[in-house]
Order: C-alpha cells, then sequence, then structure tokens
C-alpha cells in the first residue's frame, strides 16, 4: 500500500517542481503567439512521465506489466491503454510508456516502480525517461499540413489513422509521432532538439498564422 507523503516531504518536491524549466519553456509565448485556435496551434505538455520498457509481451511478465499500462501493443503503430497511461510500440519486445506527471510522482509511489515491481527478476527492463524528451502538440484543421512540409511518411488520414504512433523524423530531428485524434498530433522529440524543432514547427505555421492579404 502507498505511504502518505508527510509534509516536509510535500514541500521538498513543491520547491523541486517550482525551480524546474521544461526544454521549450522559453518558446511559450511564441507558441501562443503563433496558434491560430481551430486552424493550427502548438504548445508543449512538460513533464509528462514517460517509461522505456523492453519485455516480451507474452511472457508472465509481460502480462503483469499490461496490467499495469492497459496492454501492449503488438505491431508498429498500435498505442494500447486507456485514459491517462498509454504504451506505444517502439520494437517487437520494446515499448514507450506515456502518462500524466502525476504518475510519476515518486511520493507514496510511482508509474516506474509499479512497472519494476511488475517485472519482478524476470528478463526485461524499465528505465524512467522522462527527462529524455518533452510533448509538443500540434493541432486544428492544418495541422497535418505543416507536418507533411517535413515527414516523409503518408500522414492521410486513410493511411495514418487517430490512435497511430510511430517513429519518424520532422525536420531532420527523430521523433515519436502520435496521433491521438482526427486533427491532434503529439510529438516527442529530444530534449537537446526541442528549441529547434519548436522554432521550425512555428515557422512552418506562419502561413496559416499570418496568411497573405490578397
Amino acid at each position: 500500500m502507498a505511504e502518505t507523503a508527510t509534509p516536509a516531504e510535500t514541500a521538498h518536491v513543491n520547491r523541486v517542481r517550482g525551480a524546474r524549466r521544461s526544454p521549450a519553456e522559453h518558446l511559450a509565448d511564441a507558441f501562443t503567439s503563433g496558434s491560430v485556435p481551430g486552424t493550427v496551434t502548438l504548445k508543449e505538455i512538460p513533464y509528462q512521465a514517460m517509461v522505456g520498457i523492453r519485455v516480451e509481451r507474452t511472457s508472465d511478465a509481460g502480462t503483469r506489466v499490461a496490467s499495469i499500462t492497459g496492454g501492449l501493443p503488438a505491431a508498429c503503430g498500435e498505442v494500447t491503454g486507456s485514459g491517462s497511461v498509454n504504451a506505444l510500440w517502439l520494437g517487437p519486445t520494446e515499448f514507450l510508456v506515456v502518462a500524466p506527471e502525476e504518475s510519476h510522482d515518486s511520493l507514496g509511489g510511482s508509474l516506474v516502480s509499479d512497472l519494476t515491481t511488475a517485472l519482478g527478476s524476470d528478463e526485461g527492463q524499465v528505465v524512467d525517461l522522462s527527462a529524455n524528451r518533452t510533448t509538443f502538440e500540434l493541432s486544428g484543421s492544418h495541422a497535418r499540413a505543416v507536418l507533411e512540409k517535413t515527414c516523409s511518411l503518408d500522414l492521410h488520414p486513410r493511411v495514418f489513422k487517430a490512435g497511430t504512433a510511430v517513429s519518424t523524423e520532422l525536420a531532420h530531428i527523430p521523433v515519436m509521432l502520435w496521433k491521438t485524434s482526427d486533427e491532434n498530433y503529439r510529438i516527442f522529440p529530444r530534449a537537446s532538439f526541442a528549441d529547434f524543432l519548436g522554432r521550425w514547427l512555428l515557422d512552418a505555421m506562419r502561413e496559416y498564422a499570418s496568411p497573405e492579404v490578397p
């Protein structure tokens, strides 16, 4: 059973959180001013919990891990889970689990510790990758058009359906691209590439944010 955090522990965590700076925090105002609601918007969703898992999905350990994540995807592009915790396919025995920030809270237990316990002593690996990437959310009726300026994938909705996540490149930056709904995409670049990719996306959005006047 999870333990309740003491006031001192809670205060310490709050101080640490207050001192954090996300990889694209300095671009927040530019993301807001460069967005046109309904047409194309860009924002960062910082501090999500991300956990890398290596496990054979059909093994006993895989079954236990799947009970935490709401399943493990069986093929490239598949996403499993429901609600706040989802698992994205990286390879036949490799997955990326994505969840909200509070799932990473070390006070009274966390997603990482739950997955580590589920794996137990069986063959596999659970690694906290939360600081490795950040999350951009690109949405709106022209979000696909922005991505198509650089992404080599066929993003037509007949091919790239909602609920699909794949490894690809945007502006020559390796990312995970997850289509969460018909006009909404989540992009997971490594933290060190967040500034470059954020600025590139803003530039690609410019024609929709500031259309030419005839």
